[in-house]
């Protein structure tokens, strides 16, 4: 009987790390899925982007005459935010994503 407790926490041991790494195999995965799809803006216009999205949430404006539309969402509790770079000229320059995926 005392040899059995050993084995059955060194086998938890390996399956809860083998767990934690196929997590975040899966996480890497969705970051990198999320990353292409909104690389797909670049170079597109601003209607185009308020056409998909609708109204953002939230305009921010930087020091270079360029706005920030913010997009919140939240699935499964967790609090999602994309933010795309709109250039003076009403094109899509760049964009971050936080917690999406």
């Amino acid at each position: 009987m005392t040899r059995i407790t050993p084995i059955f926490i060194i086998i938890f041991t390996i399956l809860f790390f083998l767990g934690c790494e196929s997590v975040s195999k899966k996480i890497d995965e969705k970051t990198l899925q999320e990353e292409r799809e909104l690389s797909k803006w670049l170079r597109k216009s601003e209607s185009e982007l308020k056409i998909f999205y609708g109204q953002p949430d939230k305009i921010e404006f930087s020091d270079t005459r360029n706005r920030f539309y913010i997009y919140k969402s939240k699935k499964f509790n967790i609090k999602c935010q994309r933010k795309f770079e709109i250039n003076p000229k009403n094109i899509v320059v760049g964009f971050s994503s936080k917690n999406c995926f």
